[in-house]
């Protein structure tokens, strides 16, 4: 997968989920030795994962949305980043003019990628088969939102997360 297509989603989803703009967001492309390592470590859990996503920023530099923790009606679509102005946050995260503030990293497991779209096990609905290059486009949009403070705790915030991931993966195309 060529990958100007991953930068289009990591993008697309960045605007998305209102990031500042400009920034930067890492991806690593690994495999399901790394992703179990990383998982045991950060999260716990034993076993490899098909993404992990490591935020920098709190959820709060990013405008409420419907995939997170909410405290009044659920906003509309997000069309411009809102980051939280209080003297504290803002001298956390002072750049020198012109430099783009790093969101946070995402790591995916193309191994994990691969077996669950041949398997038909993709769409983190586990009942998609579609071709690998589908799945790692899927995932790598996945942890972006991630990374954006999107999340899939609740069923609220993973209806609102699957329906962005369906419309940017529809936007970013081929």
């Amino acid at each position: 997968m060529p990958g100007q297509r991953l930068a289009r989603a990591i993008a697309a989803a960045l605007v998305a989920a209102g990031a500042p703009n400009p920034a930067s967001i890492g991806l690593v492309l690994s495999d399901d030795a790394e992703l179990a390592e990383l998982n045991h470590e950060h999260m716990a859990t034993r076993g490899p994962t098909d993404v992990l996503s490591f935020p920098l920023l709190p959820p709060g530099s990013f405008r409420p949305h419907a995939g997170g923790p909410v405290t009044g009606p659920v906003p509309g679509p997000v069309t411009a980043p809102v980051i939280e102005k209080d003297a504290a946050s803002a001298a956390a995260f002072a750049l020198p003019p012109g430099r783009r503030i790093h969101l946070g990293d995402i790591v995916v497991s193309v191994e994990r990628a691969a077996a669950q779209a041949s398997e038909g096990r993709g769409g983190q609905t586990g009942d998609v088969r579609w071709t690998p290059a589908d799945e790692l486009l899927l995932l790598v949009t996945h942890g972006a939102l991630h990374v954006c403070g999107w999340d899939h705790a609740e069923p609220r915030e993973e209806a609102a997360m699957r329906r962005l991931e369906r419309t940017l993966l529809a936007a970013v195309g081929d």
